[in-house]
């Protein structure tokens, strides 16, 4: 997984575990809603501002955003 991907899934996870749509996180963060539906699909890359403001809304700290998920494996 590359870190846009990562950047992405973590996005979505932060943002549905607060409950809101992405209109509410847009509005919230004075980003469009186009533009983050593209981040959280992984298509446009970051700036720090945002992940700044991303981080200060969702009430995290920003390096959540790049914590990669361990998944279990099957046995």
């Amino acid at each position: 997984m590359d870190l846009r991907e990562t950047f992405a899934t973590n996005l979505r996870r932060l943002r549905n575990s607060k409950g809101w749509s992405q209109d509410e996180l847009a509005l919230e963060t004075k980003i469009s809603r186009s533009y983050l539906s593209q981040l959280e699909k992984g298509v446009y890359h970051v700036s720090i501002k945002i992940i700044g403001r991303l981080a200060d809304k969702l009430e995290v700290e920003p390096e959540e955003f790049l914590k990669t998920v361990k998944r279990a494996r099957a046995k």
